[in-house]
């Protein structure tokens, strides 16, 4: 662990494609150390189902079997628990990201609309004046989609599309995965070594 003191961080996963990029994401947090508040999505759900093969019907196994091995520690939200302690802004988070961040979801934010567990913590992040970083996923982007970035962007929500790049050599998809966590986690002064940086 490269903090000494490890810290609140809120994961939300969407029904975008690319769930690894959440998983990926919520295990580098919990190998560091910190407290990861994880929500996901039904249609995140579904896409672990499709995505990375496991039985929906098995939750609890899913998380455990994901994220149990690791020194810090994971506190899973179901998205309908509107009263969950990170719908408050009076619970200390460090920041929440969303990755993947579907449309509906990254729209929904940009609205205010606070209808379930991860929109209001959104939320709470915006009215607090803490760090949301959304990663969209999607191709291709019409108007609305971009409008609704640009007005979430001049809130100061950092967005970082699931754009990898490819000048350091990735050989495999979790290469790509890693790269994309580090552009989050760098957006969030975390060190960490998941890709060659240019110039290296």
């Amino acid at each position: 662990m490269n903090e000494l003191k490890p810290k609140n961080y809120v994961v939300g996963i969407t029904g975008a494609s690319g769930g690894i990029y959440g998983v990926r994401l919520a295990r580098t947090l919990l190998a560091l150390g910190h407290s990861v508040h994880l929500v996901v999505s039904n249609a995140g759900w579904r896409v672990f189902k499709e995505e990375l093969g496991f039985a929906a019907s098995d939750r609890e196994g899913f998380l455990n079997e994901q994220f149990g091995s690791y020194p810090g520690s994971l506190h899973y939200h179901p998205v309908a628990d509107i009263g969950a302690s990170i719908a408050s802004g009076s619970f200390r988070t460090e920041a929440m990201i969303i990755m993947p961040c579907s449309m509906g979801t990254l729209s929904a934010v940009a609205h205010g609309s606070s209808d379930n567990l991860m929109t209001r913590a959104a939320d709470v992040m915006l009215k607090e004046g803490r760090p949301l970083v959304l990663v969209p996923r999607e191709t291709p982007l019409h108007a609305i989609h971009l409008e609704n970035m640009l007005k979430l962007s001049r809130l100061g929500v950092k967005m970082i599309p699931a754009m990898p790049a490819f000048y350091y050599g990735p050989t495999t998809v979790d290469d790509l995965v890693d790269f994309m966590v580090g552009k989050v986690l760098d957006s969030l002064n975390i060190e960490h070594s998941l890709f060659r940086r240019w110039g290296e």
